[in-house]
């Protein structure tokens, strides 16, 4: 546990979105869990907006749990800003998140503190719902092919994105910010920001109490945020080149097609009624308008870094230096 005198080693925090049914039992099974560690921790819950009574709930096991913090925001704002707003308060040098339906086992959590504590190379610990126990087909599935395509795209090669058991150090959650839906895309923002991360299979439970907040529709949201994700890995500092060099593209045949029918023009036919015309003034109109985006976001990036002095690049911590091997000029004489 912790007081108001030590500060917690361990932040636990996990958004809630109408699991009244699982609250005691997931305080209880956490609390017993990181009580093992003999650490100091903190519990966070973030009641999203809940219409159920998950609040009132929350409110009452923290009146006699000294250890859980409970926010309440107004409004049901998405697991994405329930995990930011946990990330803000949270003091602990390990951050744990997992789902609040008890489908993470909390067991889990002293074995990935340990290793992240014997690994000082480790920055980031992803879990791995190595036997899952959901359905199929409308759950295993499409998650399967959209943790196959998310590594293809980023690069970031994880089994499993979707497992809401992680564990961060603190400099690594300091480093990103959350928006939008990415908290399926955590772990790419964290290797962007220089974290090293390891995939360790974890546990997972069918869920007993309550109902799913996932559908099959957001497979197609996954698919517009790994736009955004692959846009900003690799364009976010020169958007120029990316919306430029598709202007280009469209600028140059553009222009070719109306260069040939000027030519055209000056030896005496008509080219008013020819669709190449619409189709070369629709070219570099689109060509025209890309790029003036490109040069406007280049601007909106030096707005971006130049008032607050924010740097291009992060620093890490030197490694910890290896013995030399012996060589001519280290052997002794």
């Amino acid at each position: 546990m912790t007081d108001a005198v030590s500060p917690p080693l361990i932040s636990v925090v996990i958004p809630v979105y109408d699991e009244a049914e699982n609250l005691p039992d997931l305080v209880a099974r956490v609390g017993a869990a990181l009580a093992r560690t003999s650490k100091p921790f903190e519990l966070i819950c973030i009641d999203d907006g809940s219409r159920d009574d998950s609040a009132h709930i929350l409110a009452q096991l923290a009146a006699r749990t000294p250890w859980l913090q409970p926010r309440f925001l107004i409004r049901n704002y998405g697991q994405t800003a329930a995990l930011q707003a946990g990330f803000d308060i949270a003091r602990g040098q390990y951050i744990v998140t997992l789902d609040g339906d008890l489908q993470n086992d909390p067991d889990d959590i002293p074995e990935l503190i340990e290793k992240m504590e014997n690994s000082p190379e480790i920055d980031m610990i992803s879990g791995w719902r190595k036997a899952r126990q959901d359905a199929t087909l409308s759950r295993k599935l499409p998650s399967m092919i959209a943790n196959r395509l998310i590594s293809k795209v980023t690069g970031v090669k994880l089994h499993d994105y979707g497992c809401a058991l992680k564990v961060y150090r603190r400099e690594i959650i300091e480093r990103i910010q959350l928006y939008g839906e990415l908290h399926r895309f955590i772990p790419i923002l964290a290797a962007e920001a220089g974290a090293r991360i390891v995939e360790v299979p974890v546990r997972h439970h069918a869920r007993t109490r309550g109902t799913s907040k996932y559908g099959i529709d957001r497979t197609f949201r996954v698919a517009l945020d790994l736009l955004l994700i692959k846009f900003l890995m690799r364009y976010l500092h020169r958007p120029l080149h990316a919306f430029g060099g598709i202007g280009l593209w469209l600028l140059t045949p553009g222009a070719l097609s109306l260069a040939w029918l000027g030519g055209l023009k000056l030896m005496g036919e008509s080219i008013g009624g020819r669709p190449l015309l619409l189709v070369g003034v629709m070219l570099c109109l689109m060509g025209v308008q890309l790029i003036a985006i490109g040069v406007l976001g280049e601007i909106l990036i030096r707005v971006y870094h130049e008032p607050k002095g924010r740097a291009l690049y992060r620093v890490r911590a030197a490694p910890r230096p290896r013995p030399l091997q012996p060589g001519p000029e280290t052997a002794n004489p």
